[in-house]
């Protein structure tokens, strides 16, 4: 069993850490939040930062400074799951967790106007405060000489990994996904793959059967975690292919002014699978396509009619502006898994 603790500023991203670990790596979570609050509400007391800082520091006072922790880690041992406890905040707390096996410390942290944005948008319980209270808040936080209190700054110091979550979530989810290789590999246990790695890579065997060498890409649509159908590029049915006959090439402007020259012969992997779906009478609504890269401007409005909430891309295409927008503003959901860009002619 692996466990991870999370410590690091406020509204750094701690719970966006969390839930990929759970969401995708199926880590059992536990919060040293949620059983701080459970403590405040049977005592009566209102949910706010104080009353968190006032009950914590009376907990660790009257027992130790890593009874919280301890009793989470109690709760994660029983369970036998990879385990991640979020909120570790005093350095008593992560000498008692270095006594675990299989332990790791992640940091996370951002510019300070970024992270009270962040805060303001995610509106708990104990966020609505103004800027300067939220300094303020932090800046306690962040020192002390008593081992019972919170000292951010030196847990922080003391992590294993440290995340800068300046930039998109993308990002963070590809360094905490290189960083958790880097564990299990250290660990020799096996990392499964997330559901979306999974029918990603089911999308990159499918594009394996495409017929046009100038960007082999492959599709699938999933729902429920079941795969409906997939695609991959190629000619209409009964027609030749290019890796037959050639390519059949068209020039054209792109929104970013790129001139792309694209090969007009094949029917796109995601025109494929919405094919492939109506022709067996597969709704689609409410499913998820995984593709290599940014659909383009014609397959982002199949995608939006005929229903699909959610679409996963590995990488961007360098002209998918246009698609991004119509995607935000039909309600998609759009994912990339890395956030660099790629610049295909063939699409």
């Amino acid at each position: 069993m692996i466990t991870i603790g999370i410590t690091g500023t406020l509204g750094a991203g701690k719970g966006t850490i969390v839930d990929y670990l759970v969401e995708h790596k199926g880590f059992v979570h536990y919060s040293v939040r949620a059983y701080l609050t459970e403590e405040i509400e049977r005592r009566g007391l209102e949910v706010n930062r104080d009353t968190m800082t006032q009950v914590g520091n009376e907990l660790r006072a009257a027992h130790s400074p890593s009874y919280i922790v301890e009793q989470l880690y109690e709760r994660a041992a029983a369970s036998g799951h990879n385990c991640i406890i979020e909120s570790v905040r005093t350095p008593g707390e992560v000498d008692a967790l270095r006594q675990k096996p299989h332990f790791y410390l992640f940091a996370v942290d951002a510019e300070v106007s970024v992270r009270y944005d962040r805060i303001v948008m995610r509106g708990s319980a104990t966020d609505h405060v103004s800027f300067d209270t939220f300094k303020a808040n932090e800046l306690r936080e962040m020192s002390s000489t008593d081992p019972n209190k919170q000292n951010l700054s030196v847990c922080i110091k003391q992590a294993d990994y440290c995340f800068d979550n300046g930039g998109t979530v993308s990002q963070l989810y590809h360094r905490v996904e290189q960083v958790l290789s880097e564990i299990f590999e250290k660990e020799g246990m096996y990392m499964r793959p997330s559901w979306d790695e999974y029918f990603m890579e089911l999308a990159n065997t499918a594009s394996k059967r495409a017929t046009c060498d100038r960007g082999r890409s492959g599709c699938v649509i999933v729902k429920d975690k079941q795969v409906l159908v997939t695609g991959y590029v190629g000619s209409p049915a009964g027609l030749p292919h290019c890796d037959e006959v050639g390519h059949l090439l068209r020039q054209s402007v792109e929104a970013d002014g790129h001139v792309s020259t694209h090969c007009v012969r094949t029917v796109h992997a995601e025109q494929n699978a919405i094919c492939q779906a109506a022709r067996r009478g597969i709704a689609l609504e409410g499913a998820t396509l995984y593709c290599r890269m940014t659909p383009c401007r014609t397959c982002a409005m199949l995608i939006i009619n005929c229903g699909i909430r959610r679409v996963v891309c590995e990488r961007k295409y360098h002209a998918g502006e246009e698609s991004e927008e119509l995607f935000r503003k039909a309600g998609v959901e759009l994912e990339f898994f890395y956030d660099e860009v790629q610049c295909y002619d063939n699409q």
